[in-house]
């Protein structure tokens, strides 16, 4: 039985039916792949993936469950994956390591195994921009909830302070609930459209509502990242997961994308930057997608016939996406031949 080979038990391979097709007649293994591999600690699933495989988003295809096994979706550091043939077929296989990994539950705590599950990517890669940063729209800040003042008439407010807030046309704040405070970021646009496909907005801070006196809401800051200013808005918090079980797999529909931003204050482009593209949900666009990255060849002139023509796109990486919105999705650089820039394109892997 065929299941993914990291993530949700009941998560099944229906997305990777039509993929599998394309492949059939095609040796998915690297030329210099290993037997086996034994799981250490820094691992990620993704360069254990492509260990083995030439196209690592294509290990659901060749992985084969051990019943005997609990849990095959978690993979833990001196566990030992080796490759077998099953009917003549490469298979990976999973054998746990030594260690007692047993979770107990009680109403009161939770005791984990000491062994971290090892993450499909390097969270630490994208932990900011799934727990500090969201894209939305301009009509949801202008409606939103925002900062008028600090304590005594303070212009700037941090970690412990009160400060006050006023409701907005469209957010209302309320009694005792918590908010994140934001602070509007670069403005996210199509490049072929000019469509407006979303606005950053940074979490500065995190409050909660202590007292209101009608529109006007005193707020003390549990936290903050940044200097809280005036303007700056209140917005419900998200409950955003931070799990290092991403399922890798191609789109289900052709992908014609690009990249728009580079996001963390980084100019030079490369693996395990993080960056936003202008394709979502809207576009079908999953967590755990892999894209191709195209880089656009430039002209080279034809002396035979004394004209220039248009080169076709090198190749030179992959992404995979970690988070989506409605009209555009945050991804990571895992691999890059040459350097990258904001408006190569993005292609099916």
């Amino acid at each position: 039985m065929r299941k993914a080979l990291f993530g949700l038990i009941s998560f099944m391979l229906v997305t990777f039916c039509a993929h599998a097709t394309d492949h059939a007649d095609e040796n998915p293994l690297r030329l210099d792949h290993p037997d086996r591999h034994v799981v250490v600690k820094g691992d990620t699933l993704w360069d254990i993936s492509e260990t083995f495989l030439r196209s690592p988003w294509l290990w659901p295809e060749i992985w084969h469950v051990n019943p005997q096994i609990a849990n095959p979706h978690l993979i833990y550091p001196g566990d030992v994956i080796s490759l077998v043939y099953i009917d003549g077929q490469p298979r990976l296989t999973l054998q746990r390591g030594p260690g007692d990994r047993t979770v107990k539950l009680s109403p009161e705590m939770r005791i984990e195994p000491i062994d971290t599950v090892i993450p499909a990517i390097p969270l630490d890669a994208i932990r900011p921009f799934l727990k500090n940063s969201r894209v939305t729209d301009q009509q949801t800040l202008d409606q939103a909830a925002y900062v008028i003042s600090g304590h005594e008439g303070r212009i700037v407010s941090g970690g412990g302070d009160t400060m006050y807030a006023r409701d907005g046309s469209g957010e209302q704040l309320a009694k005792y609930a918590s908010y994140g405070v934001y602070r509007p970021g670069q403005s996210y646009v199509d490049p072929d459209t000019g469509e407006l496909l979303g606005i950053e907005a940074l979490e500065v801070g995190l409050g909660k509502v202590i007292a209101k006196d009608d529109d006007i809401s005193t707020v003390r800051l549990n936290s903050a990242e940044k200097e809280i200013l005036a303007k700056d808005r209140l917005l419900p918090t998200e409950e955003v997961k931070v799990i290092p079980t991403f399922f890798p797999s191609a789109p289900e529909g052709d992908v014609n994308g690009k990249i728009i931003a580079v996001l963390g204050g980084v100019s030079q482009l490369g693996p395990y930057d993080v960056v936003a593209i202008n394709r979502g949900e809207r576009e079908s666009i999953e967590v755990g997608n892999v894209m191709a990255i195209y880089h656009d060849s430039g002209m080279a002139m034809d002396r035979v016939k004394n004209e220039l023509v248009q080169l076709p796109p090198e190749r030179a990486g992959i992404l995979m996406v970690f988070r989506t919105f409605e009209k555009m999705s945050y991804a990571l650089v895992l691999k890059a031949q040459r350097p990258l820039a904001v408006g190569d394109t993005l292609k099916n892997p």
